[in-house]
C-alpha cells in the first residue's frame, strides 16, 4: 500500500518536493523490464478502463480510474491513472538511474499507479512509438517499462502522449470478476482523452459523467 502522506490528489503546483532516493528504487524495477504476452491481451477487460463507484471506501481505490492492461482466466492487472504523486526533471530521473543525461529540461510527474510493485515503474502511452519491450495493448494505447522509453522522452523523442506510473493494481485469478459482481466497479472504454487528460483532479468526475451517457 502506497503512504498516504505521497498521493496528492491536487494540481501540478501542490507536488511534494523531488525525491531522488525514491526514484533510485523505481528505476532499478523499471530497468528490468516488463512485458505482457500478446496473446494475453484479447479477453476480458483489457484497454478497457475500471472506475471506482462512490461505495468503494479503501483508501488505495476510492475515485480511481484505472487502465486495464490485462485481464483474463488468470487474473487481472491495471494502472491507476488519475492518482498524481510528485514532478522533476526527467534528466534526474535518468541519473539517478545511473543512465546517461541528455540535457533535458522537461519535467514528468510520477502518479501512483497501485499498491502492488510500489518500486515498479511503467510508463503508458500512445502506440506511435514503441521500443522492443512495448506491449501493444488496445486502440492505440502501449505501455512500456523500460528506462530507455524515458530515455527517448528525454532526448525529444518518445510517445505523443504518456503517464510515467509507479506501482499497479493486481487481482488473482476471479477477485476481480468477484467485486465486478458487488457493483464496486463500472467499465468504460479506454478513452485516450480521458487517460492522458491534463488535469488529474477531473478524471473521476468525468468518468462518472460518461457512465450517464449510453456506450
Amino acid at each position: 500500500m502506497a503512504n498516504s502522506d505521497h498521493v496528492i490528489n491536487g494540481s501540478a503546483s501542490r507536488f511534494r518536493p523531488w525525491r531522488i532516493a525514491i526514484l533510485c528504487l523505481i528505476f532499478g524495477a523499471l530497468g528490468s523490464g516488463y512485458s505482457v504476452r500478446a496473446a494475453e491481451l484479447k479477453a476480458f477487460l483489457t484497454g478497457k478502463l475500471l472506475v471506482a463507484t462512490p461505495e468503494i471506501q479503501d483508501p488505495r481505490f476510492a475515485e480511481s480510474v484505472i487502465y486495464m492492461v490485462k485481464h483474463d482466466a488468470e487474473g487481472a492487472m491495471g494502472l491507476i491513472i488519475n492518482k498524481p504523486i510528485t514532478k522533476g526533471q526527467i534528466d534526474d530521473l535518468l541519473k539517478s538511474s545511473g543512465r546517461k543525461t541528455q540535457g533535458s529540461q522537461k519535467n514528468i510527474v510520477i502518479h501512483y499507479g497501485g499498491p502492488v510493485g510500489q518500486h515498479q515503474g511503467f510508463v503508458l502511452h500512445t502506440d506511435d512509438y514503441s521500443i522492443d519491450s512495448t506491449t501493444k495493448v488496445s486502440n492505440g494505447i502501449a505501455m512500456t517499462a523500460d528506462v530507455k522509453m524515458l530515455e527517448a522522452l528525454a532526448g525529444g523523442k518518445g510517445p505523443r502522449q504518456s503517464l510515467f506510473i509507479l506501482g499497479y493494481a493486481g487481482w488473482a485469478p476471479g477477485q476481480l470478476e468477484a467485486e465486478l459482481k458487488t457493483n464496486s466497479w463500472f467499465i468504460l472504454p479506454g478513452d485516450k482523452a480521458l487517460i492522458f487528460g491534463a488535469d488529474a483532479d477531473k478524471k473521476w468526475r468525468q468518468a462518472m459523467d460518461k457512465r450517464q451517457i449510453p456506450l
